[in-house]
């Protein structure tokens, strides 16, 4: 995969710009959040104003978009990130790029890495040591991961954050885990299903769970607070900036991308919503130490890579506790009915593919020639859709399941108690 992405889609994109003249810079998506922190907390500048829109151009483009040249991306890369950003940036605004690039690179490496040893804990589930190595192996060779790595992209760094509330969480360490919550806000669109499920499941049992809700409104507090002081009124230039956004770029959610018409992804993407809420509601008052409450992240997580107004691969990193859970739980789907024998064999073919596809062009790039893989460089992006849609569906089904069971196993559980007291 990490050969895939750099010789050969790489490659594919040099050539593609130089045939139709489209700039290419560092391409880094840390580069605009880098130069809007700087701009701001070393020259008291607004980062969202058009003067460093067009700074943040030179050195990701390599130069300014030409409005009258037609190829040129639509995409303005203005600062269209909450202002707090700015304060987990603060120690790498004196560091030149390149520098803060090579540190972020491994950064990234190791937060992914280690979330998903975050996520198997939360999982309950313990690995000898080669099969925690076998899983971090395969999520660091995932496209999502590789993608994420390469352009420094703060989607890694936001699903490392959740990962680590949710271990907090689970462990029994509240005001932790929401204070990671609330910095996983940077992110919006990635931590405002999850935020809003733990709040829910804070105030069902506030006496015990309260320490949650009073990290997450203390830490919001002093982001919130800390970027009105720095730039008042940043919140209005924020939603500005995002409607923007959105307008030069049309983004879509990968439900927007399988509709058959305009408005049947977001149809769908409130149906998907509307059942996790269902399934979710249940489950408020499960303890933090459960199964019940892995699972219920894993599905929320699963549910953000569905509806979010973004299908970028490296979003998809959110599947990964998704995935482990099915694996997890894989006999089960194994021993159930055909339908759920034949979902759970295509959702590991569709995680597959990634890599068939990936060895598949490498194989031809040394055995046949360079050039006969770039005419193919879609080819591993061909279950990109269908592998959320997958993972929801069968985590939705999984917890729908282990929900079920557990309130059908609670009679004779007592029943097998009543008679070992006989």
């Amino acid at each position: 995969m990490w050969f895939y992405v750099i010789d050969i889609l790489r490659a594919h994109q040099i050539a593609d710009s130089r045939a139709k003249g489209t700039p290419r810079g560092n391409l880094s998506d840390l580069y605009p959040r880098w130069v809007g922190t700087r701009e701001m907390l070393l020259h008291h500048s607004n980062p969202y104003s058009r003067e460093v829109t067009l700074e943040i151009q030179e050195g990701y483009y390599g130069r300014r978009l030409d409005p009258n040249r037609p190829n040129d991306p639509k995409d303005q890369q203005g600062f269209a990130y909450p202002l707090y950003v700015v304060f987990l940036l603060l120690p790498l605004a004196g560091f030149t790029f390149h520098n803060v690039q090579i540190f972020f690179y491994w950064l990234l490496g190791g937060l992914t890495a280690l979330s998903v040893y975050l996520w198997l804990r939360l999982l309950r589930w313990r690995l000898r040591p080669p099969g925690y190595a076998g899983v971090i192996f395969l999520t660091l060779g995932s496209f999502a991961a590789v993608q994420g790595i390469r352009l420094q992209q703060l989607s890694l760094l936001v699903a490392a954050l959740l990962a680590f509330s949710a271990a907090c969480v689970a462990g029994g360490f509240l005001f932790c885990g929401g204070a990671l919550l609330a910095l996983a806000t940077i992110k919006p669109q990635l931590a405002w299903l999850l935020a809003g499920w733990l709040i829910l499941w804070a105030i069902s049992d506030w006496n015990r769970r309260r320490r949650l809700l009073l990290g997450f409104a203390l830490v919001m507090a002093l982001l919130l607070g800390g970027a009105e002081l720095v730039l008042p009124g940043w919140l209005r230039m924020f939603i500005a900036s995002i409607q923007q956004y959105h307008g030069y770029t049309q983004n879509a959610s990968v439900l927007d991308e399988l509709a058959p018409w305009a408005s049947a992804g977001k149809i769908l993407a409130l149906l998907a919503i509307a059942l996790s809420a269902y399934l979710l509601w249940k489950l408020r008052m499960v303890p933090e130490n459960s199964d019940q409450f892995g699972r219920a992240i894993a599905l929320l997580t699963a549910v953000t890579v569905l509806v979010v107004p973004m299908y970028a691969p490296y979003n998809q990193v959110l599947l990964v506790p998704g995935i482990l859970l099915l694996w997890k739980d894989r006999r089960l789907f194994l021993a159930g009915s055909r339908g759920l024998r034949l979902g759970c064999i295509t959702g590991v073919l569709a995680l597959a593919w990634q890599w068939i596809a990936s060895l598949a062009l490498t194989a031809g790039y040394f055995l046949i020639s360079p050039a006969w893989p770039l005419e193919r460089w879609k080819w591993p992006f061909f279950a990109t859709f269908a592998l959320p849609v997958l993972v929801f569906a069968l985590t939705a089904i999984d917890l729908n399941r282990a929900t079920s069971g557990r309130r059908r196993g609670t009679l004779p559980e007592i029943r097998i108690e009543l008679n070992a007291k006989r």
